[in-house]
């Protein structure tokens, strides 16, 4: 078997950030500015719905005297959602957050696409495991990231290798996106039902104050339990079959699972507010609220997405459980209940065998890279 000794990435790229934009630089059209979740947001094919941007001739400035990201570059969420990466394509002009970012740029002897997905791999994260701090907002520091060592064989291995697993890549991607298609028609379906009160039948039953005869509103509190996530450092998780849920999604996985699935996650810190639907017995963090399986239904899951959270903090954004509470729901009679989760419960089926076949498709992906890289198989 071969292996390729490690080595320091900082030996083979710069590792470094952007120059800082101030907020009333900010314009409405211009060259894009990214944060850490248009990154994430292009990694998992979802938008941003309020995007920023910066003036032409701000960012040549910057562009000038400091350099801009180009062809060939990498970018790292570092900041809240931390570890997801980004390929700079050079197709157009764009700046990004000092801090929320980190910048891999002037790539020698590393390829950009070998690098990308050995930062999603077991080895690459166990590698950036060492790198985080904080708790309540975990973050990379570029002190740290310089000190990552890594396998690195041949730059022709590289490219070799990446070019197979960028096959399992695309099939994910294509899933996700079939699931996103599936789960917007599951929204939408709610919303035409409960919010603009368009369920069927609607014609014959009277509606007084938005509420139609035989619905009520209640309070959050009255229909579930907003438990709270237990703190699990990423450097103490041990891989395994259950995923683990912050604000703002699905973080990793552990061995263990805290709660019985299925169960609906709530962003209590951070991403305040996010509402996520998990199929499997999973771990919420302390970063969110999440309710148990038998309070959990899909009609549920579908009015907390609708409902409007507010943040009651500061300097990291949180979600009071009271405040939440006090929020409500409209809850229908027990026929348009049990008509909306008839049509929801076989999308939902088809979402679940679709993530079901993406965790099996990660997990071959998984064992084949380190493979791969040590040279036990070769390409």
């Amino acid at each position: 078997m071969r292996l390729y000794g490690p080595v320091k990435l900082s030996d083979y790229c710069e590792i470094t950030s952007s120059k800082r934009i101030y907020a009333k630089e900010y314009i409405d059209s211009g060259v894009p500015f990214y944060r850490g979740k248009e990154v994430v947001a292009s990694f998992s094919g979802g938008n941003v719905s309020d995007p920023l941007f910066i003036s032409e001739n701000r960012f040549e400035e910057i562009k000038h005297r400091f350099g801009a990201p180009e062809k060939g570059d990498l970018l790292l969420t570092s900041v809240g959602t931390i570890g997801v990466p980004y390929r700079v394509t050079g197709e157009f002009d764009f700046y990004f957050k000092d801090g929320n970012l980190t910048w891999f740029r002037k790539l020698n002897g590393v390829d950009q696409n070998f690098l990308y997905y050995w930062l999603q791999s077991p080895q690459g994260k166990a590698e950036l495991s060492k790198c985080t701090i904080g708790a309540a907002q975990p973050a990379y520091t570029i002190e740290r990231l310089k000190e990552i060592s890594i396998e690195l064989p041949p730059e022709n291995i590289q490219r070799n290798i990446a070019s197979v697993i960028a096959d399992y890549d695309i099939a994910l991607k294509n899933n996700r996106r079939r699931m996103q298609l599936l789960e917007e028609s599951a929204r939408l379906l709610y919303q035409e039902w409960f919010v603009h009160l368009r369920f069927p039948g609607h014609e014959q039953v009277k509606i007084t104050d938005g509420v139609p005869e035989g619905w009520e509103k209640k309070p959050i509190k009255q229909i579930a339990t907003l438990n709270y996530g237990k703190a699990l450092k990423a450097e103490v998780r041990v891989p395994g079959p259950f995923p683990v849920y912050g604000s703002s999604g699905e973080v990793g996985n552990h061995e263990k699972a805290l709660v019985k699935g299925p169960g609906i996650v709530v962003g209590r810190k951070g991403n305040v507010g996010s509402i996520f639907w998990v199929n499997t017995d999973f771990y919420p963090i302390d970063t969110v609220y999440f309710i148990s399986a038998d309070e959990s239904s899909l009609f549920l899951y579908h009015a907390l997405q609708n409902v409007q959270f507010i943040n009651t903090d500061v300097a990291v954004p949180g979600l009071n459980r009271d405040m939440a509470y006090s929020r409500e729901i409209l809850i229908p009679d027990d026929k348009n209940y049990q008509r909306f989760l008839s049509e929801v419960q076989p999308i939902q089926k088809q979402i679940n065998n679709l993530q079901d076949y993406n965790n099996k498709l990660a997990q071959a992906r998984d064992l084949l890279l380190p493979k791969l890289m040590s040279g036990e198989l070769t390409v």
